[in-house]
């Protein structure tokens, strides 16, 4: 699933049709987990992918709910149905995140 989300951020930071706030936390997103400084050191078993396996939840839950779908699933290499799946698994783990925090980060307001 992360090279099918990192192809999707990277595709979705560079459309014009993506609001500036969504570019700037996407491209923070992908910064954060592609570098080796981690707030939990990923040597550590289980938990050390926690942090990561969050922000990549919150990534897909906040573009699958406040960036236009089509776009989504323009970028999306799997088939929609795979993409819902991804949504359903990461709004459960990004659940503890307020969706008034989301629609800030993200730039706009939650798509229907």
């Amino acid at each position: 699933m992360l090279p099918r989300l990192a192809r999707m951020v990277g595709a979705l930071a560079v459309d014009r049709e993506v609001p500036l706030a969504a570019k700037v936390f996407l491209g923070a997103a992908a910064l954060y987990l592609a570098s080796p400084v981690d707030l939990i050191p990923d040597f550590l078993p289980v938990i050390g992918v926690l942090d990561d396996l969050l922000l990549a939840a919150i990534v897909v839950d906040g573009v699958l709910n406040h960036v236009d779908r089509r776009l989504v699933l323009r970028y999306w290499p799997g088939t929609p149905d795979s993409l819902e799946v991804a949504g359903v698994v990461a709004g459960r783990l990004a659940a503890w995140v307020p969706s008034r925090v989301k629609a800030r980060i993200f730039g706009g307001a939650r798509r229907p």
